[in-house]
């Protein structure tokens, strides 16, 4: 009998090593949450300097490429510096004097008994989300986009519930969002691995 061919990082070969495993991104992702429900989602990086932000994306490439191609060893090892990254920026941008999300949020009863909340950015719709209350909530670019498109737009918030408006993202580009794959060494030379994209 033909020996079964392994598919998979090397840390998810077995069901202990597995479950080893992802015990180790759980604990990373509780902190991921957590930091995203302080400062918002993809915003801590951005307020902290370039140097550390840098370290910081390079030690998220590493963390990627450990959990889609490492070993278990190398999971448990980039996944804990993962979290002291997030901590670092943490205390960078608190002792720079930065705030966390606190959104400015009106809210209005509809007539069928739902309520619609409107704040003013992204950021602050996914801080209003994540408090657990059923409303349906709207950016400023949002209303925009249904006072302009009313009735269609409008309609995708009843019919989708938590539908989110994409095209109302800042234009800074994640730097890892342009990297297909983290299979390759940070440092290697090899540009097929970007995506093309247009300079601003």
């Amino acid at each position: 009998m033909a020996k079964k061919k392994q598919t998979g990082p090397d840390w998810q070969q077995s069901a202990g090593m597995f479950i080893a495993g992802q015990e180790h991104v759980d604990e990373m992702d509780l902190t991921v949450i957590e930091m995203e429900r302080k400062w918002g989602v993809d915003r801590l990086r951005l307020l902290v300097g370039v140097e550390l932000r840098e370290k910081f994306d390079r030690q998220r490439y590493l963390t990627n490429q450990a959990i889609w191609f490492g070993d278990l060893e190398s999971v448990k090892r980039e996944t804990a510096r993962m979290v002291k990254a997030y901590q670092a920026l943490d205390r960078a941008a608190t002792e720079a004097g930065k705030t966390g999300v606190k959104p400015e949020v009106w809210e209005v009863a509809l007539p069928d008994g739902s309520v619609a909340a409107i704040v003013r950015t992204n950021t602050e719709a996914f801080a209003v989300n994540r408090e657990g209350r059923h409303a349906r909530v709207f950016t400023l670019d949002e209303i925009g986009r249904l006072i302009h498109g009313f009735p269609e737009i409008a309609k995708a918030k009843e019919v989708w519930p938590g539908v989110e408006v994409t095209a109302a993202r800042t234009n800074i580009r994640d730097p890892l969002g342009s990297i297909y794959s983290t299979e390759r060494g940070i440092d290697e030379t090899d540009w097929s691995l970007l995506e093309t994209f247009e300079l601003a």
